[in-house]
């Protein structure tokens, strides 16, 4: 199986792509539909994972050994901010402040980010970060956006080391 799954970098890229359409299909569908608001580290993680999806589709269209493996490089970057945000969503959640408060300094930068006006609806947000809305076995979605930014990070790892030894 993991053969099949690295034996085809474009391949494996492509299908990295393809949960991160997914991924970001099911946070739209927790917003519009069940009617959860996201908070502006929410917010943080759709632009992750929006990066992860383009940089690893480009990755997976293109043939050329150094374009795959920088998109690899670049949704690794993506993947590990992902985490690191989920992460501490994940902290905030556990031990939440006294104050209400998940930094409205963050929600300005992400206001002045130029993918905001190309997708008003789908990141606009203010909820409370550190309030759980939902969870599933136990987790929060902050906890399983961690574990999915995790395991895409692992797969990425895994995905370049092997196309760096198979020179």
């Amino acid at each position: 199986m993991i053969d099949w799954y690295f034996g085809a970098p474009r391949r494996a890229l492509g299908l990295i792509c393809l949960a991160c359409v997914l991924m970001l299909a099911f946070g739209l569908y927790l917003q519009h539909v069940v009617g959860l608001e996201p908070c502006p580290m929410c917010i943080v993680q759709r632009y992750a994972l929006v990066l992860v999806a383009i940089f690893t589709g480009l990755a997976a269209i293109f043939r050329s050994r150094p374009l795959q493996v920088t998109g690899g490089v670049l949704a690794l970057v993506s993947a590990v901010g992902g985490a690191y945000t989920a992460a501490s969503q994940s902290w905030l959640q556990w031990y939440p402040p006294e104050v209400v408060s998940c930094g409205r300094d963050l929600y300005g930068m992400i206001e002045t980010f130029p993918l905001k006006r190309a997708l008003p609806l789908i990141f606009r947000g203010g909820g409370d970060c550190s309030k759980v809305d939902w969870s599933l076995f136990g987790l929060t979605l902050a906890n399983w956006s961690f574990v999915a930014f995790v395991v895409l990070s692992l797969l990425l790892i895994t995905l370049l080391l092997r196309r760096r030894t198979a020179r």
